[in-house]
């Protein structure tokens, strides 16, 4: 069983929000599977269950993400090998999708809780969201909206971006970054 969660933060407030590439990911996977939603408030979270793999979106805001990822964790008896998250990344030019497992946070906020609640050696799907011009302006800029133009481009970038999660159900990190790296 595989856990994938996008980080994001809840409500449609902040729907289109680069912040939330990992929630509209999530929504695209979710779109063509037949799934079952599971209700347990303890979670956290909002969770669909398809055949091997639970797809999540913690409801409890980005900086504390890994309160949703610990609970479903335990739960679920999962190891961190079998936990695929989808984060957008300030550090990657917008329309990047990078792999790897472990490192450290970065500086992002839902990385810090998940690797406070559960450890660091997860599998990352990082999609490149660009830098604002100012650097003392992160926080607005994560939380705007993404351009009509970058929508536009963001449908082929999600879309890449399930095909290379589904490889790495099956194939190595080495294998998925070779095939599925994005610049």
């Amino acid at each position: 069983m595989f856990l994938i969660v996008g980080l994001g933060n809840p409500g449609t407030k902040y729907e289109n929000n680069r912040h939330n590439v990992g929630f509209l990911v999530i929504d695209e996977i979710a779109k063509n599977l037949t799934t079952s939603n599971i209700n347990k408030s303890n979670f956290n979270a909002d969770v669909l269950k398809s055949s091997n793999q639970l797809l999540v979106k913690p409801t409890t805001y980005m900086n504390n993400s890994g309160q949703a990822v610990h609970a479903i964790k335990e739960y679920y008896k999962l190891n961190l090998e079998d936990i695929i998250v989808i984060h957008d990344d300030l550090d990657l030019p917008f329309g990047t999708v990078k792999f790897k497992v472990g490192g450290g946070h970065g500086g992002h906020n839902g990385l810090r809780s998940i690797d406070a609640h559960v450890g660091n050696m997860y599998i990352r799907v990082r999609i490149g969201i660009g830098k604002p011009q100012d650097k003392n302006d992160v926080a607005n800029y994560v939380l705007s909206d993404f351009s009509k133009e970058e929508l536009n481009k963001l449908e082929g970038i999600i879309s890449h971006t399930i095909k290379a999660i589904e490889s790495l159900k099956t194939d190595s990190i080495d294998e998925v970054k070779s095939k599925f790296t994005m610049k």
